[in-house]
């Protein structure tokens, strides 16, 4: 593979990886960037499933080489709709959160840390080695 595909690979893989890197952020806006870029990857993927140029799809069309496959093309109009909507509904998230907690920081699920404190205790009662320097342990009031 060379030339223009070996580009887009190259494109989609980039894409991909900012946006898993950004996926797994605290913050809700680089979330939906993230989830953005993802969706930017996931359509070229599908552009370039879809293979080179040809004859237009339809009935009695004449033209160089074979038809063309629209079915890639389809599911790329498709992920596009339903990438628009879950944008839209992150971005209507961030901004309730933005809202009603003044930042759009994802706060810790308070079950895992009392899920935390109990295999801490469970160590402790069974003699284990204490927890490493960089694990805070269980948090106060979990």
């Amino acid at each position: 593979m060379t030339g223009p595909g070996l580009v887009l690979v190259v494109v989609v893989a980039v894409l991909f990886a900012a946006g898993f890197d950004l996926l797994m952020q605290r913050s809700l806006i680089r979330i939906v960037i993230g989830f953005t870029l993802l969706g930017h990857g996931a359509n070229l993927v599908l552009l370039l499933a879809g293979g080179g140029a040809g004859t237009p799809p339809l009935l009695g069309a004449k033209g160089p080489g074979s038809m063309v496959d629209p079915f890639p093309q389809a599911m790329a109009l498709t992920a596009i709709v339903i990438t628009f909507g879950v944008t839209a509904f992150l971005l209507a998230l961030a901004y309730r959160s933005q809202q009603l907690r003044g930042g759009d920081e994802v706060a810790d699920d308070v079950e895992d840390h009392r899920i935390r404190a109990e295999a801490h205790r469970r160590e402790q009662a069974r003699g284990a080695a204490p927890l490493e320097e960089d694990d805070p342990g269980p948090v106060d009031g979990a």
